[in-house]
């Protein structure tokens, strides 16, 4: 493991947080998982919960059932299905849930075409979240695999300015990139990604939807993985940012037990 800090990163003076992604696929479903990883992680404070429209709970919904094992939860809020010329629809069940942070991602067009989005961006929704709840964190999403990383590290200076505190990244599987983007980015707190790809079936997946890049090293394997969560969370606390681990398969449990 690399020991010192990539070139012209200075480390800010803030505790490492470290969050799991969990997804709400049921209600009840949510809460087993949650008991289940915080009996396994008595020092998990965060979880931050994606909004998939296949399933019935939304984001903030799975948060506020969330806050009952953690201190905070964090909701994904796609920014294409905001209204931009409406209140926010979930402003007011976060304020009465203690939900203090957002994070704000494009979000893929629906399967099902009857469900309405809008002509937005993150940057519209970031704007509004500031304006009509400027209580609340937002954070951004920052994707080293969609554009050149001029267009990304631009795009991601446009979403601070408009209002983000900083970012949860696409999970990365390469120490030597995560450099290179502690470098590109401007100050703020980024919460580093990781995620477990434990088959080849995965492994095809996000390379060939997500355009991930992989290291000749990496290895489809669960070992492979807890070894590289152990990595991203050393360089997390280096860089003075947090952390974030996606399970797919495993439980977070198993993925991150002996690890948090």
């Amino acid at each position: 493991m690399i020991s010192t800090l990539p070139r012209n990163v200075q480390p800010v003076p803030k505790q490492t947080r470290v969050s799991v992604e969990l997804v709400a696929r049921s209600r009840s479903g949510l809460v087993a998982e949650l008991e289940a990883v915080c009996q396994q992680i008595s020092a998990l404070q965060t979880v931050n919960i994606p909004d998939l429209l296949r399933y019935k709970t939304r984001s903030w919904e799975g948060c506020a059932l969330a806050k009952g094992h953690v201190a905070e939860a964090i909701p994904h809020i796609r920014a294409i299905d905001i209204n931009p010329r409406e209140p926010l629809q979930m402003a007011d069940f976060l304020c009465q849930h203690g939900i203090s942070e957002v994070l704000v991602i494009e979000g893929d067009p629906p399967a099902d075409m009857s469900f309405r989005t809008y002509d937005v961006t993150s940057l519209d929704i970031i704007r509004k979240f500031k304006r009509e709840l400027p209580e609340i964190t937002v954070w951004a999403g920052l994707d080293p695999y969609r554009q050149s990383f001029a267009r990304e590290r631009d795009y991601a200076e446009a979403k601070l300015e408009a209002g983000a505190t900083g970012f949860f990244t696409q999970p990365f599987f390469d120490r030597r990139l995560m450099e290179l983007w502690a470098e590109l980015l401007p100050p703020c707190e980024v919460f580093w990604g990781a995620t477990s790809v434990t088959s080849e079936r995965s492994l095809s997946y996000w390379q060939n939807r997500n355009k991930a890049v992989f290291p000749r090293s990496f290895e489809p394997t669960l070992e492979h993985n807890r070894v590289w969560a152990r990595e991203v969370l050393e360089f997390a606390q280096q860089v003075g940012g947090h952390a974030y681990f996606m399970p797919i398969k495993e439980s977070a449990a198993e993925y991150l037990g002996g690890i948090l």
